[in-house]
Parts: structure tokens; C-alpha cells; sequence
């Protein structure tokens, strides 16, 4: 037997222990945990009563444990990772994986759950817990626990066949992606590349043999892989170079033994099924059944943002081919689809003169972090302070913040974690909850459980005795996790299972985090984090005014790509019929003709590609992106309604936006949340207005 004794993943902890969580802890420690849940969930099953402390708070420390502990094993993966811990994390993730499915279609439970749904003191509950209590019913039956025994046989037979060939979409793209090599020897064709993008394809040819590749004299290997790919199409003179490369990168995986497209009509067949047996008419009526929008209302807003991005991206290609034409190309007369993103790139240079490079030294972390938090100060009330050592970390990097009320009362905590790590951390950046606010869980027994939280980044580290200096991008992005992580940490919620983001609408959940961004492009925000790490001086004025001015380019063009996913995503899902007389090609040309200035070629398959809905979350619910930000320009717009350079006013629309958006949680539809905060539905005018777009939409 292991010794489970001094297993830290055991020990009772509010703040995980992560420097002393080791590889060899995961296997026992995971196994003793699940044990033990199954006997509290055997226990529950037993004794279960339709009341809340017989039935909601043993279920709430259940899943509450084994998310904080698991929680903290995933996120070392991601942040610390190492070939031990995956294979450990690997061997027990379908153990945790089976426990979740027992205790998400268990019988005893779910008709707890009904009972107090048909109770008498109904009526008596709060909001939250009625939305507990829906919500639980409403998870159930989608997991098919309402099925007779041959149906929900039927019905598990679906769901392990559909995450089988989702695994094989997946891994079609990968090996398709990855089978497509040019190499270049001449350095002719490579003209235009920027030395970073030289040095990847020399760095590639040399992992492939070519051992005495440099970024000066090549060899160089050009890849399907999205740093190789959008490099060459915005940057590479060599005309047949991008076309090459382009016709690959949308044929790829839709022949030989890679094609994709029996696995589709497999997997939207499968999911018809799975639909009718749930008792819904199509798949996109199961995806919407847990969140925000109805089929007609998403297609509704795609239809509302097509119509009034249609001319913009018309006028975006006639601009386009009076540049290319001043430029004397003779491409200019016929641009097809592997000219755009180089001809747009020179353009929006030559526009806006605008160098990410060059302004970095305006951007620090340190100075960057000071705005945030003094900007989350002005519209929250909240007073961030270092609470470095409070806790263990996983480097020594991570920083501990404790987030304190007016009153100087800690309210949260949050971990930051910026620099990237390529060696042992993923890429791109993110946020998650450590433990979530909970009355059932509380430390002393009378004031709830208070939130931690994880923002974790990639920037560059400091250089030297330079600070880390950051590109606009990389300011967004951290305005951005800092706004998902002000939703989990200023919750209000004390009902454990929809505090924080907990229980959200998926296309309701990026509404803090987009709001946030738009901060970044806010006068006096931008003014106190844009100051010269050196000097101290202020970002200049035309800078400022360049910054703003291209964050609408080609805005209409960018508008109808998004629509264009969306769009045969949802078409796909509810028009769709599998082995009748259209194909999913004929599908995606009919939305084509819509929503692309210039018609795919007959040759593109890009559907056998589109990983978000085949072998990801988005199935149905790809307009979700575009949803959410609706919801977070207009509640920007809201601070823009009172007066941005109103200080007294931006205060109190920063409150009440804290007391709804921010307070609320789960425990209330994100729908009736966002009316109380803004007083009427959602409209897309500010997204149309903050993307340079809705002039021309009254126009037109």
C-alpha cells in the first residue's frame, strides 16, 4: 500500500500545496480520493432527502473536492509540466471521468432534485437555489437519465462512438497538418519573410535533417502550422509560394485515409440521433437547451451583423485593389484568396505606421499592473495588494495578490502568473478557479469560503535589468483574464454551485473578460499604464490616436469570417440531413454566397478542418463568440452613456455594475443579470459603433 499518509493531495487545504505536489502523488492520491467519494456518494444515495442539507450540501462538498484537487493537479500540468505527471494524470483520468458520469446520472439524486421542484416551499427559495435545482434536473436529462434502460444504453453507445470520432477528427487534422512540407533552398522565394518567421522555417528544416540550416542561408521548411502559415500568407513576395500553401492549408485532411468527411456526416448523424432521443427536433435545439440564446435569436443577431458588415467588407476589397493597383502589381485585377492577408498587411503599415515592437517600452508589467488594478479600484472599489508568501507557489515568478473591499476586509486571492516557459508551461493565457466562495465550505464556520483565483500568461520575462515589456496585445490580453477573474473573485453568491462563474452560460461567460479589453483603448486607462519604462514619459498623442484608429481596420472583412463559422455551424446542426440530397459542401457554399466577398474556390474543404464544432466545445454554439460581444460593448457602452471623463459617473455605473454582472454568479440567468444592469435587452449598436461599422449600416 502507498503511503497515503503524508499525501499532500489529501490533506485538508484552502490554498493548494503546490510546491510540494510531485508526479508520484497523483496515482494514490486520486485513487484514494475517488474511494472515498464513492462511499460518500453510496452514503448520499442512501440517506438522500429532497431538503437542501440532506441532498445539496453533501453534493456540493463531493464535487467540490474532487474539483480542488484535481484542479490543482491539472493546473500543475499546465503550468509545470513533466512526462511523470502526464502519464500519472493520464492513467486516472478515466477513473475520475467514470465517478462523474455515476454521479451525474444518478437515479436517487436527480429525483431529490425533482421533489423539491414539485414541492410545496418551492415557492419559498431564492433565486440561486431555484436555479440550482433546475439547472441539476436540466444536466440530468441531457445526460440521458431519464431514458429507459434500452434507450440509455443506446444513448452511451452514441457518446462513447461520438468521442471516438471526434479523437479521429482531431488526429486526421494533426497528422494532415503536419504531413505538408516545402522546402526552400532559394533565397529568392522567401522574400519578405520577417527574420522571426526565417528563423522558425531554419529551426524546422533542421529538426527534419537538415542539420546545417540557418535563418541567413536556409535550407528553410515551410509547415501548415499556424506561426509557418500566417507568416507566409501576410508576408512571402513569392505569389506561387502563398497559393501553394494556401490550397493546402484548405484541403487539408479531405483525402486519402486523412478524410474527414465520412467522419462529419458520422458525427452530425450521431448527433441527430442523440437529439431525437433526448425528445429535440435537431442538435442545435440540445446545445442551446444550457445557454443564453434560442436558434431564432442567434440567427437573428448573425443575420443583423452580416447585413451591416456586408458593404464595409465590399468597400474593404475595393480599397484593397485601388493599393495593390498604386503599388503597380499585376495582381491588382485579379486578387484571389492567397493575396488578401499580404496585400491587407502592407496596407495597414502603410496606414498606420504602426511598430508592435516599438512600443513596447511603453508597456512594463509593473506599470501595466499598477493601471489595472488602480482602473479596478475607480469602477469596483476594490484595493489590490501583494500577498506574496501567504502561500506556496509552482515558481518563483508567480506573484499572490489578496483583493480587500473598501473596508480593508479581504474579499478574494488570485495567483498571477505571467512569463512564458516554453519548456513546461502551454501556451496562450487563461483563467481558473482554485476554490470558489462557498457558505457550505467555509473556513470558520460563519463567513463563507472566500475566492482564489489562477490569471496565468505568456509574455516575454524580463531581459537583463529590464522589466517585462509587453506588446498591446499582451496589455489586452491580461485586461482580459483580469475580467474573468474579477467575475469569479467579486461574486456576491454564497450558494457554492453558482458562485463565481460557476454555472454561467457558455455565451455568456466572456461578457466581464471582452468588457475589460475595452479599457485598453480608454484615454486615461491607456495614459496610466503607457509610460516609458526608461523616461516615464506618457504614451505620445498620435500613437494613442494610430492605436485607435487601426483597431477598426478591415473591421467588416473580419466581421463576415467569424459569421461565415458561425453561420453554417448552426446550419449544419438544424437544416442539415444527413445522406439527403445536399452535402455539407453544398451547405457551406449556400452560407459562402452571404458572407464572402470573393467565393471559395470548388476545391476548398475547409469543413474538414474546422476542429471548434468537430473536435471541440463549439458544436451549435460557435456564434457564443460573437454573442458575448454583444453583451460586453454594450455594457461598455453603458460607462460611454454616462460619460467616460466623468469620474462621479463612471463610479456609479462601476458599481452597479460589480452589484449585477460581477455579484450575481450563476445564481441567476445571465439574461435577467444583464437587464438589471443595463435596464433594457442587450442590442448590437455598440459592437456595430466600436467596430467603425454601424454608419454605414444606417446608410446602406
Amino acid at each position: 500500500m502507498e503511503d497515503t499518509e503524508n499525501n499532500p493531495l489529501l490533506k485538508d487545504f484552502y490554498f493548494p500545496p503546490f510546491d510540494s505536489i510531485e508526479a508520484k502523488h497523483v496515482r494514490p492520491g486520486i485513487r484514494a480520493l475517488l474511494k472515498k467519494l464513492e462511499c460518500e456518494l453510496e452514503e448520499l444515495e442512501r440517506t438522500v432527502e429532497p431538503a437542501w442539507k440532506k441532498l445539496v450540501e453533501p453534493l456540493e462538498r463531493i464535487e467540490d473536492r474532487l474539483g480542488v484537487v484535481w484542479g490543482a493537479v491539472s493546473h500543475l500540468k499546465s503550468v509545470k509540466d513533466n512526462p511523470e505527471l502526464r502519464s500519472a494524470i493520464e492513467e486516472v483520468q478515466p477513473e475520475k471521468v467514470a465517478f462523474e458520469l455515476k454521479l451525474g446520472q444518478s437515479k436517487p439524486i436527480y429525483n431529490a432534485f425533482k421533489d423539491i421542484r414539485e414541492s410545496s416551499n418551492w415557492e419559498g427559495l431564492s433565486d440561486a437555489r431555484k436555479r440550482i435545482v433546475e439547472l441539476q434536473i436540466k444536466e440530468a436529462v441531457l445526460n440521458g437519465i431519464a431514458l429507459e434502460d434500452d434507450k440509455r444504453e443506446e444513448f452511451n453507445k452514441i457518446e462513447q462512438e461520438l468521442a471516438k470520432l471526434s479523437q479521429k477528427f482531431g488526429e486526421n487534422v494533426l497528422d494532415a497538418t503536419k504531413k505538408y512540407e516545402k522546402l526552400i533552398t532559394d533565397k529568392k522565394d522567401i522574400e519578405g519573410l520577417p527574420a522571426s518567421a526565417l528563423g522558425l522555417a531554419a529551426q524546422t528544416a533542421v529538426s527534419k535533417g537538415h542539420e546545417n540550416a540557418t535563418s541567413e542561408n536556409g535550407p528553410w521548411l515551410i509547415t501548415l502550422d499556424a506561426p509557418s502559415y500566417m507568416a507566409v500568407m501576410q508576408h512571402a513576395k513569392n505569389r506561387t509560394l502563398r497559393e501553394e500553401v494556401y490550397l493546402a492549408y484548405v484541403n487539408r485532411a479531405s483525402s486519402g485515409d486523412l478524410d474527414n468527411t465520412a467522419i462529419i456526416d458520422q458525427i452530425l448523424k450521431l448527433r441527430l440521433e442523440k437529439a431525437k432521443l433526448l425528445g429535440y427536433s435537431n442538435y442545435a435545439e440540445v446545445s442551446m437547451a444550457t445557454k443564453m440564446a434560442t436558434i431564432e435569436k442567434a440567427e437573428e443577431l448573425l443575420e443583423k451583423l452580416r447585413s451591416a458588415s456586408w458593404n464595409p467588407a465590399l468597400q474593404d476589397m475595393e480599397d484593397l485593389k485601388v493599393f495593390v493597383k498604386n503599388q503597380g502589381s499585376p495582381e491588382a485585377d485579379n486578387l484571389n484568396h492567397w493575396d488578401i492577408s499580404f496585400w491587407s498587411e502592407r496596407l495597414r503599415e502603410l496606414k498606420y505606421e504602426i511598430n508592435e515592437e516599438e512600443l513596447r517600452p511603453y508597456f512594463s508589467l509593473p506599470k501595466v499592473m499598477d493601471g489595472l488594478f488602480s482602473l479596478a479600484n475607480k469602477l469596483f472599489g476594490v484595493n489590490v495588494e501583494p500577498a506574496d508568501g501567504l502561500a506556496p507557489v509552482w515558481n518563483s515568478d508567480v506573484r499572490l495578490y489578496r483583493v480587500n473591499d473598501s473596508s480593508g476586509s479581504p474579499i478574494a486571492f488570485f495567483y498571477f502568473d505571467p512569463y512564458s516557459r516554453p519548456s513546461e508551461k502551454q501556451g496562450g493565457a487563461w483563467m481558473d478557479e482554485v476554490v470558489g466562495r462557498s457558505r457550505i465550505l467555509s473556513q470558520d464556520g460563519s463567513s463563507p469560503r472566500l475566492p482564489v483565483a489562477h490569471m496565468v500568461c505568456n509574455q516575454m520575462p524580463p531581459v537583463g535589468d529590464k522589466p517585462s515589456l509587453m506588446t498591446f496585445r499582451e496589455v489586452e490580453t491580461v485586461f482580459h483574464e483580469f475580467g474573468h477573474a474579477l467575475q469569479h473573485m467579486l461574486t456576491r453568491q454564497d450558494e457554492g454551485l453558482v458562485a463565481g462563474i460557476r454555472k454561467v452560460e457558455w455565451d455568456a461567460v466572456e461578457l466581464p473578460s471582452q468588457f475589460m479589453e475595452n479599457w485598453c483603448y480608454h484615454r486615461d486607462t491607456l495614459t496610466s499604464i503607457g509610460k516609458h519604462y526608461e523616461t516615464g514619459e506618457c504614451i505620445p498623442e498620435d500613437i494613442y490616436q494610430k492605436l485607435l484608429a487601426a483597431r477598426t481596420f478591415r473591421a467588416g472583412s473580419q466581421s463576415l469570417r467569424q459569421l461565415r463559422f458561425a453561420t453554417v455551424d448552426l446550419e449544419l446542426h438544424t437544416k442539415y440531413v444527413p445522406g439527403g440530397s445536399e452535402s455539407i459542401y453544398d451547405v457551406e457554399r449556400r452560407v459562402c454566397e452571404k458572407t464572402q466577398v470573393i467565393p471559395p474556390l470548388p476545391e476548398d474543404k475547409f469543413l474538414c478542418s474546422f476542429s471548434h464544432i468537430f473536435a471541440g466545445g463549439y458544436a451549435a454554439g460557435y456564434y457564443s463568440y460573437k454573442w458575448a460581444e454583444v453583451l460586453s460593448a454594450d455594457a461598455f457602452s453603458a460607462f460611454e452613456d454616462a460619460g467616460l471623463t466623468d469620474d462621479k459617473a463612471v463610479k456609479e455605473t462601476g458599481h452597479r455594475f460589480r452589484e449585477t454582472i460581477l455579484a450575481l454568479g450563476g445564481g441567476k440567468s445571465p439574461l435577467e443579470v444583464f437587464v438589471e444592469f443595463r435596464g433594457r435587452e442587450p442590442s448590437p449598436e455598440a459592437l456595430l459603433r466600436h467596430s467603425g461599422l454601424l454608419q454605414v449600416a444606417a446608410s446602406a
